[in-house]
């Protein structure tokens, strides 16, 4: 929907986030006078009327009938468009949008490269605006990642570079270059099933003049091998990791250990990075040199320092096993202790209990919501060295006792926190404080225009 067929509607924001906010304040300057709606949680209430005093506040969710009593809702992201009640809306007539498609329906012309995947999509992001300002590119860098586009509605920017999750691909519209980091199962609460947070990730293809894919994923690469823009990183014949270099082609680029954020995976979000400027035009290979410049985003394989003769790594952002398993690899052979756990979204820990034989560490400490079915997933599989907590304090105590003042704590649950807090990154910081770290408020650089 363009901002012109809002004129005179019956209009509802629904939700009071960031995005919500966002929403709410681009509706006031581009539609002045307007009568809107909010709808949100009822220790919103107060601070919304607040903020926008002209705007009628509900401090519940709607159900459909309120719903269908609007022509036009603005629907926050975390909202899923699969529940009952805005279905049966819809189909009485009400039309749902977002803060994102908004911002897309009125910037046609504007250059964008939209990043998606399971993992990676924000580090992939932030470098690629890093690198793109490395270059003297006046580079956007908004969305999923912390900013949403509506707060930039009015900016101007010669590259745009977006995140995307799997809430607002369906949401993007005329992209001119899609990247998919990774494709893997998450947010199976949101989208219902696997198959549909597949399909409603993968949205982002067909919205995409042309469109990168991870070449190491033949799942990925052949849903999206009928795209007339299709282009890969992670082939030799590409821009990929190997012999501890990044490369193009047979071509050794940059050392791998010079990108700043740890990790292989890290190294390979830079070749997704790297060739995502390449195929608009820029130069990549002048740009591979500010990757050791990076600042890696908070809360991702974050090192804390050390206490007590244990190093601290917060990777509190870990919402799924694969990353978990992630971080295991990045922290190489130290006498390590992982902790585990968090909301239940059902996802499927076979394969991380499968890589553990052999390779377990010195101690997986399961907490949690989803902590009691984790560790009984690894016992049932004969995998040593588990231990039960029943919270986030709990695991601490417990990794302190299993490491004996010598190794390596690593917070990287694999799953949500909402079983314990608010937010990703309240865990992290309550872990940092548990570890003996002062708090610290942590934000992304580089968000905006820079």
């Amino acid at each position: 929907m363009r901002w012109a067929e809002l004129e005179g509607r019956r209009i509802a924001v629904w939700g009071f986030g960031r995005e919500g906010r966002a929403a709410l304040n681009a509706l006031a300057r581009r539609l002045p006078g307007q009568a809107i709606e909010l709808y949100c949680a009822a220790d919103e209430v107060d601070a919304a009327k607040a903020a926008f005093p002209s705007v009628r506040v509900h401090g519940a969710a709607p159900d459909a009938d309120a719903l269908a009593a609007f022509d036009v809702v603005v629907k926050s992201p975390g909202i899923s468009a699969y529940k009952p009640e805005l279905l049966d809306a819809k189909a009485r007539g009400t039309r749902f949008t977002s803060g994102t498609a908004l911002w897309f329906a009125a910037h046609g012309d504007a250059r964008t490269i939209a990043v998606t995947g399971t993992k990676g999509k924000s580090t992939t992001s932030a470098l690629l605006a890093h690198l793109a300002r490395s270059l003297g590119v006046r580079t956007a860098l908004a969305g999923n990642i912390g900013l949403p586009l509506l707060e930039l509605d009015e900016a101007r920017a010669d590259l745009w570079v977006i995140e995307l999750s799997s809430f607002q691909t369906g949401e993007a519209t005329g992209v001119s270059l899609g990247v998919v980091t990774s494709l893997y199962e998450e947010h199976l609460d949101w989208h219902g099933s696997r198959e549909r947070y597949v399909d409603d990730k993968l949205k982002l293809l067909a919205a995409s003049e042309r469109v990168l894919v991870n070449a190491a994923q033949p799942a990925l690469l052949s849903r999206a091998a009928d795209h007339p823009g299709l282009n890969t990183f992670g082939d030799l014949t590409g821009w990929h990791v190997a012999d501890g270099w990044i490369r193009r082609d047979g071509e050794d680029v940059i050392r791998a250990e010079r990108v700043s954020a740890p990790g292989l995976h890290n190294a390979v979000n830079a070749c997704a990075a790297l060739a995502a400027l390449e195929i608009l035009g820029y130069d990549a290979r002048a740009a591979a040199p500010a990757l050791s410049t990076f600042v890696p985003l908070p809360h991702r394989l974050q090192p804390l320092g050390e206490r007590d003769g244990l190093a601290w790594i917060n990777d509190s952002i870990s919402t799924t096993p694969l990353a978990s398993l992630a971080a295991l690899e990045s922290v190489g052979a130290k006498r390590t202790a992982l902790i585990v756990g968090g909301h239940d979204r059902g996802l499927d820990w076979t394969p991380f209990v499968e890589a553990m034989h052999g390779h377990e560490p010195e101690a997986i400490i399961c907490q949690g919501g989803n902590g009691p079915r984790i560790a009984d997933a690894l016992e049932a599989a004969g995998i040593a060295n588990v231990y039960r907590a029943t919270d986030l304090g709990a695991a601490v105590a417990a990794a302190r006792v299993a490491l004996g003042g010598e190794g390596c704590v690593v917070l990287s649950p694999g799953a949500p926190s909402f079983d314990q807090f608010r937010d990703y990154t309240e865990r992290g910081k309550f872990f940092a404080a548990l570890a003996g770290f002062e708090p610290r408020v942590a934000s992304i650089q580089g968000l905006g225009i820079g």
